[in-house]
């Protein structure tokens, strides 16, 4: 049966910035499809432990600031010891910092760009190792941004990174496809998360945006639901080196 493909039983997923928003989101999905999960963030996270127990599903959470990549091999080993394997890793954890780009630091190019770009590369690195180790193959599913496609305004640090993070996704599915990895990306398109509260604050600029969307609506976690828990299981196993828009037809607008 073709809905059996999409099950998770006895996965383990490491999901990073699962706190709240998309990342709780997704973690929430893989465990309800069956995959206990490693979640991330560099706060506790009561509330997405809290939802996957409820779900029957196992949570091991891991406190780590990926702003820099120190943490990333204490938390594989915290997952194998746990778990005894890993078979989906998630890179949702990131940042955006705006200003216009004739003022912009070089703190915030950086902040941006070490969390965004260099830690999903070398945690995808160091997951794909351990893929490699098991044999088993696995999912690497980074989140990008409808930034990965445009420009954007006052936040050059993060369109850097998102249009990097589409870039490395396709080089990722090109070296490790052999190994039985795939590697593939979400760019979610306007969403109700922390890192939009500016935008929708702004009336007009809200409106602007809700004008171009197709849906009409401000995307929201449950509709990354799908998309993840696709891209994390067997039913996606010729689908590589892709970015999935959930945008609400924002690109094609």
């Amino acid at each position: 049966m073709i809905i059996d493909r999409f099950r998770l039983d006895g996965k383990t997923a490491i999901v990073t910035g699962a706190s709240t928003g998309l990342g709780q989101g997704m973690a929430i999905a893989l465990a309800e499809a069956g995959a206990d999960i490693v979640g991330v963030d560099y706060v506790e996270m009561p509330g997405t432990r809290e939802k996957i127990k409820e779900i029957g599903r196992e949570f091991l959470e891991v406190k780590a600031n990926l702003m820099n990549i120190e943490p990333i091999g204490e938390i594989i080993k915290k997952a194998v010891e746990t778990f005894g394997k890993i078979d989906i890793l998630v890179n949702n954890a990131g940042i955006i910092r705006r200003q216009d780009a004739i003022d912009f630091t070089e703190t915030d190019w950086d902040d941006v760009l070490d969390i965004n770009l260099k830690t999903v590369f070398f945690f995808s690195q160091s997951v794909a190792k351990e893929f490699i180790k098991q044999g088993t193959g696995g999912k690497i599913i980074n989140i990008a941004s409808m930034l990965s496609f445009q420009g954007g305004v006052r936040v050059p640090s993060y369109t850097a990174s998102k249009s990097g993070v589409m870039g490395i996704t396709r080089l990722m599915a090109n070296e490790w496809a052999k190994y039985n990895i795939n590697a593939n990306a979400i760019a979610p398109g306007y969403m109700a998360t922390n890192n939009t509260a500016p935008l929708r604050a702004d009336e007009d600029r809200s409106a602007s945006i809700l004008d171009r969307i197709p849906a009409g609506r401000w995307g929201l976690p449950d509709d990354l639901m799908g998309p993840v828990v696709f891209l994390a299981s067997s039913a996606s196993d010729y689908v590589n080196g892709y970015t999935v828009a959930v945008d609400g037809g924002w690109l094609s607008r």
